[in-house]
This record gives C-alpha cells, sequence and structure tokens, in this order.
C-alpha cells in the first residue's frame, strides 16, 4: 500500500452549516486521518452559516491543523468554490460535516488516485439512522447508494466523499455553477463537466463514510421530495452541459422521453404493487414516478429550489 509522494499534499475541505456538535467530532477524527498520512494533510472548515456560528468550535477543534473560513453567500455552491480556491495543496478532498470516515479512509483515496493518476476518486456514502425508517421507506431503499468494484470508471458524482486533482481543474476552470446553489445539483453539473473535458473518475470502494440520517429525513414526504429534485437537478444539468440551441434542444427532447418514461412506468408499477400489496414495488414504484416528474420540470426550465424553502431544511445538503 502506498501512503505517500513527496509531490502531494492535500486539504480535506468540510463545508458546515449549523451542525457544530457533528462538525467537532469530524475534524478530530480528521486529524487522525492526516496523522496517518506521511506528508502535508490541512483540514479546511468552511462554514456557510452567515452568523459565522462554526468559527470558535471549529477554531478550537483545528488547532494547528488546520484553517476555517466563513463563506456568507448562500448556497452549497458558493462553499464548495470556496473551498476550490481556498485549498493551497495538489489535492482536495470534500466531505460532509454529518459524516463519518471508516479507519484508513484518506489512504485510500489516495493509493486509488496514484494507481491512475485519475482527475477524481470517488468513494461510497452508506446511511446509518437516528431512528429506523418506516418499512415502506427501507423497501422503496430511498438511502440505498451505489457500491462498486474500486478502479471502475464513473460519470457522475457526489462531493460527500470525492478526491480532486486540483492542478487538472484549474488549467480548465471548472467550478460550481452558483445557479445551483440553493436548488441542489450544483455536484452533479460539476462532476459531469468533469467528464465532459475529457477527465477520468474513478471509484474506491474501501474509502467509505457513514452518514446518519435524522428522523426529520426519514419520511415520505422528505424522500419523495429528493426524488423529485434529483430528476430536475438531472434534467438541468444536461441542459446546462450544452453549449448551442440545436444541442440543449435535442437534449431537452430526449429528456423529456425519458422523464415520460418514467413517469408512466413507475406509476403503473406503483399502482400494480398497490393492488397486489407488494411494498417494494409500490415504494419502488413512487420514486420511479417522482424522479421522472423531477425531469420532465427540470427539462422544461422549471427550477425545483428545494434550500429556499422556509424549513428548517439544511441548504448545505445535497446527497445523492
Amino acid at each position: 500500500m502506498t501512503t505517500s509522494s513527496p509531490d502531494l499534499t492535500i486539504t480535506i475541505a468540510v463545508l458546515t452549516y449549523k451542525r457544530l456538535d457533528q462538525l467537532v467530532p469530524l475534524v478530530a477524527e480528521l486529524r487522525e486521518q492526516a496523522n496517518s498520512f506521511d506528508g502535508r494533510v490541512d483540514i479546511l472548515v468552511v462554514d456557510n452559516d452567515p452568523d459565522a456560528s462554526a468559527r470558535h468550535g471549529a477554531s478550537r477543534a483545528l488547532g494547528a491543523s488546520g484553517r476555517y473560513v466563513h463563506e456568507p453567500e448562500p448556497g452549497i455552491a458558493a462553499a464548495r468554490n470556496r473551498a476550490l480556491r481556498e485549498a493551497d495543496s495538489s489535492l482536495l478532498v470534500f466531505i460532509d460535516d454529518d459524516e463519518v470516515p471508516v479507519e484508513g479512509w484518506l489512504v485510500q483515496l489516495v493509493d486509488e488516485y496514484m494507481r491512475s493518476w485519475p482527475v477524481a476518486v470517488v468513494g461510497p456514502v452508506v446511511s446509518t439512522y437516528e431512528a429506523k425508517p418506516e418499512p415502506w421507506i427501507e423497501a422503496g431503499r430511498f438511502f440505498t447508494r451505489r457500491r462498486l468494484a474500486s478502479g471502475t470508471r464513473v460519470d457522475v458524482a457526489a462531493t460527500n466523499n470525492l478526491l480532486l486533482d486540483l492542478a487538472w481543474l484549474r488549467a480548465r476552470g471548472i467550478e460550481f455553477d452558483d445557479k445551483f446553489g440553493l436548488s441542489g445539483g450544483s455536484d452533479t453539473l460539476f462532476s459531469r463537466q468533469i467528464v465532459a473535458a475529457g477527465g477520468e473518475m474513478v471509484w474506491c470502494d474501501e474509502a467509505v463514510v457513514y452518514d446518519v440520517v435524522p428522523s426529520s429525513r426519514s419520511t415520505r414526504e422528505w424522500v419523495l421530495q429528493r426524488a423529485y429534485r434529483s430528476g430536475n437537478s438531472w434534467s438541468r444539468s444536461s441542459l446546462a452541459l450544452q453549449s448551442d440551441l440545436l444541442g440543449r434542444t435535442l437534449t431537452r427532447g430526449t429528456l423529456l422521453a425519458q422523464g415520460s418514461v418514467r413517469l408512466v412506468g413507475g406509476f403503473a408499477k406503483s399502482l400494480v404493487g398497490s393492488i397486489s400489496h407488494n411494498m417494494v414495488a409500490e415504494a419502488m414504484g413512487t420514486r420511479t414516478r417522482l424522479r421522472g416528474a423531477g425531469m420532465l420540470s427540470g427539462a422544461m426550465g422549471h427550477v425545483y429550489s428545494e434550500y429556499s424553502r422556509p424549513t428548517s431544511v439544511n441548504p448545505m445538503t445535497e446527497k445523492v
């Protein structure tokens, strides 16, 4: 196992919004991870709370091992771009403030990077629960994410467990789009832009992080809103990747067709599941139907601003 390279320096970026009780133990864990790497590793905390509520607690937790910065511009895209610009290293690793990495997480990400030198290394996120969700949500696999063999190429990624080659990104001017800052989907577009520009992203299945799903999200309303938002942001990012009117027109037509298939197919599957008392079919069909509806709305130009609603939803959260 390779644990360092004399030419590699790392910044671990934690974006945070009013989660000091989870941020402080995470920083302590990241300091331990940094100590296992034979090279320079800095921890960067980007606080997106306009009131800078994490300033004192994060600074104390970081000590001499990192820096705290305040990004007052609302939206996760602004916080992500602040991390991109602040990082003084060859690699940047994103992790969310409500996650906990397994032992050896950082080393595993770097090892995978050094095998083929891709632009990005993507790790899995495994959900645990503050309170056990109802059987319908488990049947619909709403919090079950993909697992792949290490080294597998991927074409889209979230930033909740992601290593990036900063020199490659900066040479091409790829950043997060502020237009997606409050709607979600800025990481979807960002990662798809990497692939569109010829960059390679690979999977590292050993670099696991765990997140704890709070009870407020273990509801049908929340998971279905997320399915809708996921479809909406996919369509919007697909259109944003097109540079001319013809490309956008053709892409819009494809998205409308795909969204319609998902909407109708999902409705049929959920209806059959309901009639036959098949909870899995009903839940997964409903999930597909909502994602299809979101794709249609995004293809028609509607922006689903999940994080601007007057609720307690954390605007820094964008899990895929």
